[in-house]
């Protein structure tokens, strides 16, 4: 006597819904070797630009190399891609320890007395930037420059004098200055889409001068140019 055949069983497949699936991290980016990519921090950074900057004193580098490397170096998120930038450079330079990062990415000091000084195009930045006018006009484009990090400090006084001061299109500007017996006129909040772009604290004084932060993009991308059709301007 054969027994029945036992009645099959309905297995509901579980579907995991769309949300769910999205909740689940990604795996993290594999190097060409096949190791992880290991992220790069702010100090091997600056000891990238140190390296560099060493290079650019011995004759290795030119101004516009070093300028398109630091941007890089910055620009970097992984040290995979720090390693190709001093690939060429000498091993005794690459593997000694840094002492420091670059003095220009700390500190730079731009100045017009009784004169009038413009800086413009592809240059490195000073981390720290002091930036004076007295009895001069001083106008300084960032909008192609290298800015060395996340956030800089512009320290801005103009002292009978004029600075104008170009910024990024996408920086997002913090006014911390005062004017005594002088005009100040620094651009407001940053545009929208502009989480990622560079901090940028304007301090100083205007006293009886004039200081004007505006954005590149905004009317001539020409700080020299922008100068000549707003000094008019009361």
């Amino acid at each position: 006597m054969t027994s029945a055949p036992e009645e099959s069983r309905f297995v509901p497949v579980i579907v995991p819904d769309a949300a769910e699936v999205s909740e689940v991290p990604e795996a993290p980016a594999v190097a060409p070797g096949g190791g992880v990519q290991v992220r790069a921090s702010d100090a091997e950074r600056d000891e990238v630009a140190a390296v560099l900057a060493e290079a650019l004193a011995q004759g290795r580098l030119t101004s516009a190399e070093l300028a398109e490397r630091i941007d890089a170096a910055y620009s970097a998120t992984t040290r995979a891609e720090l390693v190709p930038l001093t690939a060429d450079l000498p091993d005794d330079m690459r593997k000694a320890p840094a002492t420091g990062p670059l003095a220009a990415v700390e500190r730079q000091e731009l100045s017009a007395t009784f004169s009038k000084v413009i800086r413009s195009g592809r240059w490195v930045a000073g981390r720290h930037t002091v930036a004076t006018a007295r009895f001069g006009a001083l106008i300084v484009n960032l909008a192609d420059a290298v800015l060395p990090g996340r956030e800089i400090t512009l320290d801005v006084n103009a002292f009978c004098g004029k600075a104008i001061i170009t910024v990024p299109e996408n920086a997002r500007v913090v006014d911390e200055g005062g004017a005594l017996f002088g005009k100040r006129s620094v651009t407001g909040s940053a545009p929208e889409g502009a989480e990622d772009g560079p901090l940028i604290r304007i301090t100083g004084k205007s006293t009886f001068g004039k200081i004007v932060v505006h954005r590149g993009g905004r009317g001539s991308d020409n700080p020299y140019v922008w100068w000549r059709e707003n000094r008019h301007q009361r």
